[in-house]
């Protein structure tokens, strides 16, 4: 739960600075999506993008902390050692 958060709130944070950076020089009325205008209202275009940006951000972020693990954390087995399986890491769960 602790590494959701490392990832969702920072996320969180930075979707909402790039939502005001981009939209402070795009206008939403504008856009177009496969040579057609986009048929939401501003804040639907505002709205969209901004759970746009978070999911990418979070995408990255999770990448990010999974490259992070150790082989230890990676490879451990979360069954208790007396009922772990014999394909099971042998590395005691903490």
């Amino acid at each position: 739960m602790q590494r959701l958060m490392w990832i969702v709130w920072p996320a969180f944070l930075m979707a909402a600075v790039l939502e005001m950076l981009v939209f402070a020089f795009v206008d939403p009325q504008m856009l177009q999506w496969f040579d057609q205008p986009v048929n939401l209202s501003r804040e639907g275009v505002y709205t969209v993008a901004f759970f746009v940006f978070w999911l990418v951000i979070m995408g990255a972020g999770a990448l990010t902390t999974l490259l992070s693990l150790s082989p230890f954390e990676l490879n451990r087995c979360p069954v208790p050692d007396l009922q772990r399986p014999a394909d099971c890491a042998k590395f005691s769960s903490m």
